[in-house]
């Protein structure tokens, strides 16, 4: 299934080759540079889900933190098949294959979220109170991790996501037990994730493929005020800043040369109290979500770089339209700001990869939300086993107009073909395989991405979350696809090849959404009307004829304007008179 969307990485391949760096990295100024004093544009994607489940990753939302779905686990299946299911994910979820593949489609750096319970055990577990236990399993891991990203000359960006205890109120993103004591409540959670920065530290000081330390990952808490639990109205931080000084310093004891990357309270967001920089060689991460593409939305962190004279990084961000990650990384390039999104694959369209679901599967999740009855340990076995082997990359869906999205588009309004279409007898054109490229471009859409946290907006981009992750509206129905919740002035563009030319007739798949709406649209070829104001006759799926056009031989760019929206949208069969 990767294969044949190689061709559309080429291109990417070619322009940033140039652009990965050599050695260690480091923060000069308001900038990151390599060894020869090059700038770096840090393009990076995390491995979220691999060592750190999140609920929502995997449509277990309603369970949430990975301890709680273990726990599901091992009531189905016992305590020794639940621990092999999760030694397999381990061994499945990320490959060699996946760090080629970001390699070869543009990527220059992977963010590792980290699990402390992979490189260390609980402090409660621990045999000799106020001992470290180091566990081989995580740093196993991350040398291999390591080997990969060497051999395809890309940085690893290794980030402590759950730390000792949970640095948040946001359970899941930590792992955090909430009747345990946290990070902040717990001194000998904080002393072992001192320990553990300087046992990664120490085991990595020599690796110039190790592009940085994120130290701790969205902490959000109220230090002043319990009340505050997401950590935004904090206005001094001051256990945050002392814990991240401890860590460099830890650092420092055995590495002088990486980078340390900083997040601030309220998500990584919040740093009143924090700055000015305590190292030479920091950068200052902040997370962007599902607000607004504009310079004001970022303008606080522009400042703290203006001020403190101190790189600024995208450090997580992602899970939205391709609209929206176009924007946004072409916004942040432009500040001379580098990026990481956050997941290369979960369930879902809005990422590289896709994890397919599977019936056993879904049958586990009706368990769990209470609407079917359990499976036996043995389907419950096999289901699982089936789902863990769907996150091999060869068993992902790879969504292309994702990564285009990410790396052509910044640099290109042209719109190029999705799939390769011909004007031939019996030729099915499928209504979602629309050209690949911007709204505007490739596609008009009124609703484009999803903008829920800002005050009083809040959209969806593609609205049947299946297919294509534009902000064209795509459902799925059975095996099948279609567009639907087409609006007034929308359209779909298509570049199609007539190899020898003549006439041929289109009939267009079409329904109309209800008997109070009355569909129309044009046909352009080349952006000449063709064909003005084709009524879609009724509900239900109906067959369209438009009949005796003439196409010469060569590329001819089939744009369906929808002049008064209100139907979906299955497929166009083209067709000799």
């Amino acid at each position: 299934m990767l294969r044949k969307f190689h061709a559309f990485v080429l291109i990417a391949v070619l322009l940033f080759n140039a652009v990965k760096g050599q050695g260690f990295l480091k923060a000069k100024d308001k900038i990151i540079v390599d060894e020869q004093g090059k700038e770096v544009i840090l393009r990076g994607m995390g491995l979220g889900g691999w060592m750190l489940q999140e609920g929502y990753m995997f449509r277990l939302g309603n369970i949430g933190q990975q301890y709680r779905i273990k726990e599901k686990i091992r009531e189905l299946v016992g305590p020794e098949k639940t621990e092999e299911l999760y030694n397999d994910w381990l061994n499945n979820h990320t490959t060699r294959r996946d760090i080629d593949s970001l390699a070869a489609w543009g990527f220059n750096s992977v963010r590792l979220p980290m699990h402390f319970n992979l490189y260390t055990l609980p402090v409660a577990d621990e045999p000799t109170p106020g001992q470290n236990t180091w566990l081989e399993k995580g740093f196993a891991l991350t040398d291999s991790l390591l080997g990969w990203c060497k051999a395809n000359k890309i940085y690893l960006i290794l980030d402590l996501h759950a730390a000792p205890g949970g640095q948040g109120n946001d359970l899941p993103i930590s792992d955090r037990h909430p009747d345990q004591p946290s990070l902040w409540e717990s001194e000998a959670n904080r002393n072992k994730t001192i320990a553990l920065w300087r046992k990664l530290a120490e085991r990595y000081a020599n690796e110039p493929w190790i592009g940085g330390y994120d130290i701790i990952n969205e902490p959000n808490w109220g230090f002043e005020d319990k009340e505050d639990t997401r950590g935004t109205k904090e206005t001094q931080n001051k256990p945050l800043k002392q814990l991240m000084q401890d860590i460099t310093a830890a650092i420092r004891e055995v590495d002088k040369k990486h980078i340390i990357i900083i997040e601030g309270n309220g998500f990584g967001n919040n740093y009143r109290g924090i700055m000015p920089p305590w190292d030479d060689n920091m950068v200052l991460s902040f997370h962007k979500y599902g607000n607004f593409t504009t310079i004001p939305t970022i303008r606080q962190f522009l400042d703290l770089r203006e001020t403190y004279n101190v790189p600024i990084w995208l450090g997580e961000s992602g899970e939205n339209s391709n609209t929206w990650f176009t924007n946004t990384i072409r916004m942040a390039e432009e500040q001379h700001i580098g990026w990481a999104w956050w997941q290369l694959k979960k369930m879902g369209i809005n990422n590289p990869l896709e994890i397919k679901n599977a019936p056993g599967y879904q049958a586990i999740l009706d368990y769990w939300s209470g609407k079917a009855p359990a499976p036996s340990a043995e389907e419950a076995y096999r289901s699982l086993k089936e789902f863990v082997n769907n996150t091999r990359i060869e068993n992902n869906i790879y969504h292309p107009d994702v990564t285009d999205a990410m790396f052509r588009q910044v640099r290109s309004a042209e719109a190029i073909p999705f799939k390769t279409h011909w004007i031939e007898d019996r030729s099915l054109i499928k209504a979602v395989d629309y050209d690949l490229g911007r709204n505007l471009s490739a596609y008009a859409d009124a609703d484009t991405a999803s903008y829920h946290y800002t005050p009083g907006v809040n959209t969806q981009g593609n609205r049947g979350y299946a297919y294509r992750n534009d902000g064209v509206d795509i459902r799925k129905e059975g095996e099948d696809y279609y567009v639907f919740q087409v609006e007034d002035n929308e359209w779909l563009q298509y570049t199609l090849n007539a190899g020898k030319g003549g006439t041929f007739d289109l009939q267009f798949t079409m329904a109309a959404d209800g008997e109070n709406r009355s569909p129309k649209f044009d046909v352009l070829d080349n952006d000449k009307v063709i064909a003005a104001g084709v009524a879609v006759p009724g509900q239900g799926w109906q067959t369209i004829p438009v009949r005796n056009l003439k196409f010469t031989k060569g590329l001819h760019r089939l744009k369906i304007v929808f002049t008064s929206g209100g139907c979906r949208f299955k497929d166009i069969l083209v067709s000799k008179p």
